[in-house]
């Protein structure tokens, strides 16, 4: 430390030079404490610094090196994934990760959290979290074409969570449909782990010539230093610490660290930034999002090398009497850093004059390597780049699993595993199909604009979105996926289970799983439990992408997911993204065309641990979860895309929550052209020993699919689970529209009328959304 402290000492006579302002609080322990720094790590900044630093300078360094920005708990174990393929473009360390498509296109996606905010503001927390990974991805030089929503929710029958939920889903809405961008799948999971503290996680997908790609690069010494967008204000000042805290209730009246979005300003900016891209203006570009220009500003410097020397004075601003303080650490919406190529300075600004959008130059790239603020030409902050964006201090703590997690895994589930009557049968599936977890989304989706801009091709309700691209006759399929319960109950298999579903819905659309973004919502990782569900979740999702080949190019570490003590369950949420070859060739998820023949490939086992059926059913949440079989997750993907490609399915659709059983009704429920009967022998499906009937007809196995043919097409399924080693097994027919769903299995028969599953499913939400709220915000 000694050396590199030597090394990196601000120039001499730096210490006179920089200056506090009048009233800037003296730097107590108590205050240190109050920025979320340790006495250790404020020892480390005095030693970097050589001196005490002002109350801006700690200002920048609480929001740096918080949870948030530094990564401090999560940094060591995100060094162990895979990041690269000859697919990724750009991995980690960007605004976005970028992957090659073919004919000369890459994708830029990304995915991020927005759940503390969105605990107090649920409509501005959503709407922003929504705008902020939309500047992620259209600064890497592409335009964002879908956003997806991973949404985990209290149960419904709480006014709280609907009053959250209610709010959430018209942020999420309301901004992309403002924007242009369609919102076309995700999740919505209810379950009381949740209930104060909800997980909103958004993704952004985004299509570029690889040859516009761009990075938030500060290269140049001279280079101007452009503030582009709305003004700044006082709005999420400290939200990067905020979002590095557990929630209490003096956090939940924290309103004014929640910014306020504005998606007109978005769209403008949005289109601007393309064109400065477009015109090649510009050496880098950067969201002024967590931390904002304190963030932007330096992490762009510590890209290139460089150093940057910025003058608030020059900022512009809506509040009057500002503080560097508040202009460095402002967390307001639709701003953008920008680095003109310096011929191109008065351009730029044409550009973003007739977008209607402010334009100052505040400084200039330097080569000193130093996060230098200026007010009015007076010093505020000096501080060395590198040490300030890539030392922030790092922990590797000890974990142990959660003892009431080690009680609810050895619970015995045989009291759960077998029905008396066939009446019992039918009143768990029933229940299940009314399971806000299964039922269907359309409350949600309908208030989403969906299909803008044209390249929706399948859109909510199916097992992944299906997008067109501008590479000819291509598709790009894309899926979120985690589960919580899962992991709480064993982290490692939790972590493999969210990228195994994620690649399995993407490949039931045809397509070949080609990369992931990942966003990781854990509790606080002081708790030694929780730290033991993050670490054995992040090697267990490292396992999965390195068997499935699917890098991860980046994401979001959302942590301090608790309150009053109680953490959240650990919830991995992966996003996914695989390419179809041929977009003629793409599978849709529900039954196609009455006759057709029903298949299941993959193996049923007795695996009813941790499963929406006990969560739902019984009030339940034990025992193991369904292991997860790296090798047969592999080989179920190869066969989907493989019998895509050759023509084999008719439709595809993942097997998960609710077992074999809920697959088959959704099926028939979302039928094309309107609901249709089945007749299906869960018996017939491939199975290991020893099945108990709830593990037949609810048990979630993984590396299971639901598939149809055309009649007298199953050798082409048969032939293609030999060539893979996938076990098939033929198990019914499509019927009519007027015929029920014909379930035998284990020694039970149940013939439900479909359209009284169709009103179950459909009104499952809606229903609990209309109850009396009862609530204020």
């Amino acid at each position: 430390m000694t050396d590199l402290a030597l090394e990196r000492r601000p120039a001499a006579g730096s210490r006179d030079r920089v200056e506090a302002r009048p009233g800037d609080p003296v730097i107590s322990a108590a205050l240190v404490a109050e920025h979320g720094l340790s006495s250790e790590e404020w020892e480390q900044i005095l030693e970097l610094m050589g001196r005490e630093p002002t109350f801006t300078e700690l200002g920048v360094f609480s929001a740096m090196w918080s949870e948030h920005c530094g990564y401090k708990n999560s940094r060591p174990l995100l060094k162990t994934l895979p990041t690269e393929s000859a697919a990724v473009v750009q991995g980690p360390g960007e605004n976005a990760g970028v992957i090659d498509v073919g004919g000369g296109w890459g994708v830029a996606f990304k995915i991020e959290s927005h759940n503390h905010p969105s605990a107090v503001e649920p409509y501005q927390g959503a709407a922003t979290g929504s705008g902020g990974i939309l500047r992620d991805v259209f600064t890497m030089g592409a335009r964002p074409i879908a956003i997806f929503d991973s949404l985990h929710f209290g149960s419904l029958d709480s006014p709280q969570s609907r009053y959250l939920f209610d709010g959430v889903v018209r942020g999420v809405g309301d901004y992309g449909n403002c924007v242009g961008v369609p919102t076309v799948g995700g999740e919505a999971i209810f379950d009381p782990a949740y209930e104060k503290n909800p997980l909103i996680n958004v993704m952004c997908i985004g299509v570029l010539p690889l040859e516009r790609l761009i990075r938030g690069e500060a290269e140049g010494v001279g280079n101007p230093v452009m503030a582009v967008g709305a003004r700044t204000g006082r709005d999420g000042i400290h939200g990067a610490t905020f979002a590095s805290e557990e929630l209490d209730e003096e956090a939940l009246d924290s309103r004014p660290q929640v910014q306020v979005g504005d998606p007109f300003t978005e769209k403008l900016l949005l289109e601007a930034s393309l064109e400065l891209i477009e015109r090649d203006l510009l050496v880098g570009i950067q969201d002024m999002g967590a931390a904002g220009l304190t963030s932007s500003g330096t992490e762009m410097a510590a890209r290139s090398g460089s150093g940057i020397d910025i003058d608030v004075a020059y900022l512009p601003v809506r509040e009057e009497a500002m503080t560097p303080y508040e202009m460095l650490l402002s967390e307001s919406q639709e701003r953008m850093l920008l680095v003109a190529k310096p011929e191109h300075e008065a351009d730029v600004r044409e550009v973003l004059e007739r977008w209607d959008l402010q334009a100052a130059t505040i400084g200039r790239v330097t080569d000193d390597g130093m996060f230098r603020v200026r007010e009015a030409g007076k010093v505020r902050v000096e501080i060395p780049v590198k040490p300030l964006v890539d030392d922030c201090p790092t922990y590797v703590r000890e974990g142990v699993m959660s003892p009431a997690a080690v009680e609810a895994r050895e619970m015995d589930l045989k009291p759960y595993s077998s029905f008396s009557t066939d009446g019992e049968v039918e009143a768990a599936l029933r229940t299940l199909l009314d399971a806000p977890c299964i039922a269907s989304r359309r409350w949600i989706h309908e208030q989403y604009d969906t299909t803008v801009q044209t390249n929706t091709l399948e859109g909510p309700g199916s097992d992944a979105a299906v997008l067109r691209l501008p590479a000819e006759r291509r598709a790009l399929a894309a899926s979120t996926d985690g589960n919580g319960r899962h992991t709480w109950l064993d982290p490692r298999t939790g972590g493999r289970a969210a990228v195994a579903e994620a690649a399995r819905n993407v490949a039931c659309s045809g397509a070949r799983p080609l990369a992931v973004t990942n966003c990781l919502n854990f509790g606080s990782p002081l708790r030694p439990e929780v730290y033991f569900q993050l670490a054995g979740a992040v090697e267990g999702m490292g396992e999965a992408c390195r068997a499935l080949g699917t890098p991860v190019t980046g994401g979001n570490v959302s942590l301090y997911n608790e309150t009053g003590g109680q953490p959240v369950y650990p919830t991995p949420v992966i996003g996914m993204l695989g390419v179809i070859e041929d977009l003629e060739r793409r599978v849709p998820s529900a039954f196609q065309h009455e006759g057709d023949e029903i298949w299941v490939a993959g193996v049923t086992r007795d695996e009813i641990g941790g499963s929406e059926y006990l969560a739902a059913c019984h009030g339940l949440v034990a025992g193991l979860p369904p292991a997860v079989d790296l090798g047969e997750a592999a080989a179920l993907v190869d066969f989907l895309v493989e019998g895509a490609a050759d023509g084999a399915f008719a439709s595809a659709h993942d097997c998960s929550d609710g077992g074999l059983a809920v697959a088959l009704a959704e099926c028939a429920v979302l039928a094309a052209g309107g609901p249709v009967g089945c007749t299906a022998d869960l018996d017939l499906a491939p199975a290991g020993a020893d099945l108990s009937a709830a593990g037949r007809w609810f048990g979630e196995s993984h590396s299971r699919v639901v598939l149809t043919c055309r009649p007298g097409g199953g050798e082409r399924i048969a032939a293609h689970g030999r060539h893979h080693g996938v076990p098939v097994g033929r198990v019914g027919t499509v019927d009519g529209p007027e015929s029920p769903c014909r379930l035998t299995g284990a020694g039970h028969a149940i013939a439900p009328p479909v359209r009284e599953l169709v009103r179950i499913y459909e009104e499952a939400i809606p229903r609990r959304m209309s109850e009396e709220a009862g609530i204020t915000s």
